[in-house]
């Protein structure tokens, strides 16, 4: 760079000296042969001049930008940005206030613009510098705001978590399939109900606390959901359903159950619900009359003669005479289909039955 900027000061000082050169030779008389000589010194002096003067001016051109490089580092970064800022608003103002005036203003008329320009940029640039760090709070929390409305938008609304649907631990997998959105919510009255359960004397109903409480626990340690334990009571309700209902409506989320009176509720509070039982059954795979199907009869059913099967995933199967198949696998032809609040129940009979009839 220091030879880059010698190279230029002795070409600028060589020009200087040709400049000179031509004006001496316009105002005073100087032979031809004389003038060649006269040129070429003045320019070969002036070549000579900026290379020998390179050292000073390059060093006090390094000192001066070494004092503004630390300057700079010295001012705050929402200064810098903030007066930044303004002297590109101020420009911006400059142009459109000088644009319409007219360049027939006696004696400042070609000045008036340029004048304008570096007041308003000043200007704008001094009241950005000291108001840098307001303008960046602004733009922060205007972002902050469009951020939070997209994450919202696309994490969906929060889901609050019932005592039972813990309990049930289907919530788990549920969860780690990815088809529930937002923040699963745990409130801590609960929390309180899951210990209060599992310290109980009954040993039932101490495993089934338990179990909610591992469940819990392993829903906490996954990636792929967020769990909040929510430290908010309402001490002058004594239910949770009540509770977990008016939190709903506070948070505008949606509940998590497998409890049927506690699902009626929601849906008379107007507060949207979501049943894992009703999930469960909607996954449920089809069953139409006059399929066939390969069970294992394994208890009798209350009506005579009637026998119990099970599918894979629970749905239950009465076989009409498959007292007799007790133990056995048979083939069974579906004679109906019954959907009740409670699950599926398929109604069947022993193909072998069927063909006899």
């Amino acid at each position: 760079m220091e030879r880059f900027l010698r190279v230029i000061l002795a070409v600028s000082g060589g020009f200087l000296g040709f400049q000179g050169a031509s004006l001496i030779e316009r105002e005073m008389t100087i032979g031809i042969a004389d003038t060649h000589y006269f040129s070429a010194a003045l320019i070969v002096g002036g070549a000579l001049f900026g290379f020998i003067l390179a050292p000073l001016v390059i060093g006090n051109l390094r000192r001066s930008f070494g004092r503004l490089v630390l300057t700079i580092y010295k001012i705050p970064t929402e200064n810098v940005t903030g007066g930044a800022i303004g002297l590109v608003l101020g420009l911006l103002i400059a142009i459109l206030v000088t644009r319409p005036l007219p360049d027939e203003i006696p004696l400042v008329g070609q000045y008036l613009p340029v004048i304008i320009t570096l007041l308003l940029g000043y200007l704008a640039m001094s009241v950005g510098v000291r108001k840098g760090d307001e303008l960046l709070g602004v733009f922060n929390r205007s972002t902050e705001r469009v951020l939070s409305a997209k994450d919202k938008k696309r994490s969906g609304n929060p889901k609050v978590l019932d005592t039972s649907v813990i309990i049930d631990g289907r919530i788990a997998d549920i969860t780690k399939s990815g088809f529930i959105e937002g923040p699963l919510i745990v409130p801590s009255f609960v929390l309180e109900e899951l210990q209060h359960i599992a310290d109980s004397s009954d040993a039932l109903k101490r495993n089934r606390g338990r179990r909610g409480l591992d469940v819990l626990n392993k829903i906490q340690k996954e990636p792929y959901v967020s769990v909040q334990i929510m430290e908010k009571d309402y001490e002058e309700i004594s239910e949770v359903d009540s509770k977990l209902v008016k939190l709903a409506k506070e948070l505008v989320g949606k509940v998590i159950t497998n409890d049927y009176n506690l699902n009626k509720v929601c849906e008379l509070q107007g507060v949207a619900v979501l049943n894992i039982n009703e999930l469960a059954n909607a996954v449920k795979p089809v069953v139409l009359p006059g399929e066939e199907l390969r069970v294992h009869v394994i208890k009798d059913g209350k009506e005579q003669g009637q026998g119990v099967a099970y599918l894979d995933d629970g749905t239950m199967i009465v076989v009409d005479g498959g007292r007799r198949f007790i133990g056995d696998t048979i083939c069974v032809l579906v004679t109906s289909v019954l959907q009740t609040a409670a699950g599926r129940m398929i109604f069947a009979k022993p193909k072998a039955m069927e063909k006899a009839l």
